[in-house]
């Protein structure tokens, strides 16, 4: 592709956008602007964003647009903040995120990319595409939902085996990730899981931090507007003693 073909597509990559957060402070180091794109195949039972499932819908956008709102908050990132992709699942629009952080890095913004890694494969186009993406992506926040492959099916839809390939190659290739786990009473707390999951993450030579985040019932209310059933009803957020039961398992040092 020539350099004209590659401006060409620069301005006319639509990405479709759910909504934007402009001081964002636990989607990556320091003070972030966040991106929420559109669309996710996961079915997470314990999913808090529901109306950004649908594939294909919400605001069009170019990367221009979305710099050019993100650019008025950028005296308020510090040295560690920056500019972070979350969802829905990025990785699904996998041309606008190369877009938004290639323009990004162009004026030294610092870029992380949310993903749960569903869509992830070695296969071709999206690999090219995967690998294009790592080149201008500082840091990884990948939630690992289940270690157990069935459970991991019945909690969200779909098995794990590319999800924790995409680990394994971003261990790999050295780029930094943070790992996150969502701790729901019943569905992702056993123990022999955890202890598992630990165990896995050992593996990897790229992480920098594990996080245990609790779940918590905030979107129930959107579910009853859109009509879904919320499946985990009646399910209670863990307690701290759990949390930090389940961080001694991980191998969490705090």
């Amino acid at each position: 592709m020539t350099t004209e073909q590659k401006e060409t597509n620069h301005h006319t990559i639509l990405g479709c956008i759910h909504s934007t957060e402009s001081f964002g402070a636990v989607d990556g180091p320091g003070i972030r602007f966040v991106v929420f794109v559109q669309g996710c195949r996961m079915r997470c039972m314990y999913c808090h964003n529901p109306d950004t499932w649908r594939i294909g819908t919400g605001v069009r956008a170019t990367a221009d647009q979305v710099l050019s709102e993100a650019l008025p908050y950028r005296s308020f990132w510090g040295s560690d903040g920056g500019i972070t992709i979350s969802g829905g699942e990025v990785l699904l629009q996998p041309e606008f995120a190369i877009d938004l952080f290639t323009q990004a890095k162009k004026l030294g913004i610092h870029t992380c990319l949310d993903t749960s890694g569903q869509p992830f494969t070695r296969q071709q186009p999206f690999f090219v595409m995967f690998k294009e993406l790592m080149n201008v992506t500082d840091l990884l926040l990948v939630d690992i939902k289940e270690i157990d492959p069935e459970k991991h099916r019945k909690l969200t839809g779909f098995d794990n085996a590319n999800i924790l390939d995409m680990c394994r190659y971003l261990s790999d290739i050295g780029k930094p990730v943070w790992i996150r786990h969502v701790l729901v009473p019943g569905w992702t707390d056993d123990n022999k899981d955890l202890i598992a999951l630990g165990t896995f993450i050992k593996t990897l030579n790229n992480v920098e931090r594990v996080e245990v985040l609790p779940y918590h019932t905030l979107g129930i209310e959107k579910y009853h507007r859109l009509g879904i059933r919320y499946r985990l009803e009646g399910t209670e957020p863990p307690t701290e003693q759990q949390i930090q039961h389940a961080e001694r398992l991980l191998n969490i040092r705090n």
